[in-house]
């Protein structure tokens, strides 16, 4: 099938080289030049395991190809909106420029027939807005196909997805979706067919639900902080029950990057549009108790050096949200650091992958490129991204390069037995 793929940031990007190793005749456009060049050179613009070698493969073999002019998306069947929908600014409602902008400039090329497919996170009634617009301009119809890509799983999570929704108005909109995602329905992929609204509000509802889960546990290690209980074991407690499960029940420094967290508050805003507001009033707490984690982290780093943070050297290991990602965006980790070099702290911070986006964004931090420079005559180490390679590090070892073995564990991911066994005093995140 002919397939464009409009924007081609981090989800258009994968969206279409997934889309060509499927099979798929696939064009992707964007304005970005710099990026369109870098794409069509087989080199993709940010870190995301096994994108490089899809999309290597697709564009050698043809199937993929890249431009900056939205008429060469004028023979595809499928045209795929994969804009990003960021924060207003000044406020926690999601902007829709760069959406309407896509449609805008795609409608002129549409051909009778053709199917417009939104993937991006968008506020409920925006399909349905989308739809009018897209029938008055062209005899093309749109279908709404939310993305539930993790980082550091999204080439995966695109060819072999858990489900997938088709928000459509009519059968001719699924039969063509059909199509497209064929390979993943043969293999068994549960299909869900609906409404816009409802396939708008899955994405959202299903970042809200996370994002709860992951604040509920952080606020449990709240009262563990206060009681001496442990917040691992009471999370691998209730995890048994299968109404619960144990996934995204860890405690730590919290969530981030570019999607929970804006999408919960662009939710929060769109409910309070709707005049719903207090139905997703839980959502502002959700935020706070997240945001209160990475406080607890450069509050146990004052502590943990008895107060004399000022000219302390903090090796802050991790500047990424998550691992297995080069993406900062409203991360943790980076908000930490700069949190302690306000202090005053000699901060130095390692990643190993996120370094180049992290000095794009706070050049006044230290960077080291390896573990062992960040290390070295620390007199606090603290882990905030849990990246294999910090949970594996070996205590000994660093003890014998930090100036003091104290160590915070922003993500409950190292032994404290072990490393108390090496010598150091250890802080979890309510763990005693």
């Amino acid at each position: 099938m002919r397939i464009s793929v409009i924007g081609c940031g981090y989800l258009g990007a994968v969206h279409a080289s997934a889309m060509a190793e499927l099979g798929h005749d696939v064009i992707g456009i964007d304005v970005d030049e710099a990026k369109i060049a870098r794409l069509a050179a087989g080199a993709p613009p940010f870190y995301e395991p096994g994108l490089p070698e899809i999309l290597t493969s697709a564009t050698a073999s043809g199937r993929l190809r890249f431009s900056t002019d939205s008429a060469a998306a004028a023979d595809a069947d499928v045209h795929f909106i994969a804009v990003g929908t960021p924060q207003v600014q000044g406020g926690h409602a999601a902007d829709l420029t760069y959406v309407d902008a896509a449609v805008d400039g795609l409608i002129p090329h549409l051909k009778p027939g053709s199917l417009v497919v939104g993937k991006s996170t968008v506020p409920v009634g925006t399909a349905a807005r989308l739809a009018e617009k897209v029938a008055a301009g062209s005899e093309a119809s749109l279908a709404w196909n939310p993305e539930f890509l993790r980082e550091g799983f999204a080439v995966e999570d695109t060819i072999r997805p858990d489900r997938l929704v088709y928000g459509v108005a009519d059968q001719r909109a699924a039969d063509l979706l059909d199509e497209v995602y064929a390979q993943a329905l043969e293999a068994g992929t549960p299909r869900i067919t609906t409404d816009f609204a409802t396939a708008e509000l899955v994405k959202v509802s299903a970042n809200a639900f996370l994002a709860t889960k992951i604040s509920f546990i952080n606020a449990m290690a709240e009262i563990a902080e206060s009681t001496g209980a442990d917040v691992t074991a009471l999370a691998d407690a209730i995890g048994h029950d299968a109404r619960i499960g144990r996934r995204f029940l860890n405690a730590g420094v919290g969530f981030g990057g570019g999607c929970l967290p804006k999408d919960i508050r662009a939710f929060s805003a769109r409910a309070e549009e709707l005049g719903r507001g207090e139905s997703v009033a839980f959502l502002k707490e959700v935020d706070a108790i997240n945001l209160r984690r990475r406080q607890r982290v450069v509050d146990l780093a004052v502590e943990a050096l008895d107060g004399r943070i000022h000219t302390a050297k903090i090796a802050v290991l991790g500047v990424t949200f998550k691992p297995d990602s080069d993406d900062v965006r409203d991360s943790p980790a980076l908000d930490v650091a700069v949190q302690l070099k306000g202090l005053g702290a000699d901060v130095v911070a390692t990643d190993p992958q996120g370094i180049e986006n992290a000095r794009a964004r706070h050049p006044q931090l230290e960077y080291a490129d390896s573990t062992d420079d960040a290390l070295r005559d620390a007199d606090l180490v603290v882990l905030v991204t849990e990246w294999r390679e910090y949970r594996d590090l070996d205590p000994e070892s660093v003890a014998a390069l930090v100036a003091s073995p104290v160590i915070i564990d922003g993500r409950n991911v190292l032994s404290p037995a072990d490393w108390r066994d090496a010598g150091f005093a250890y802080h979890g995140m309510g763990r005693p």
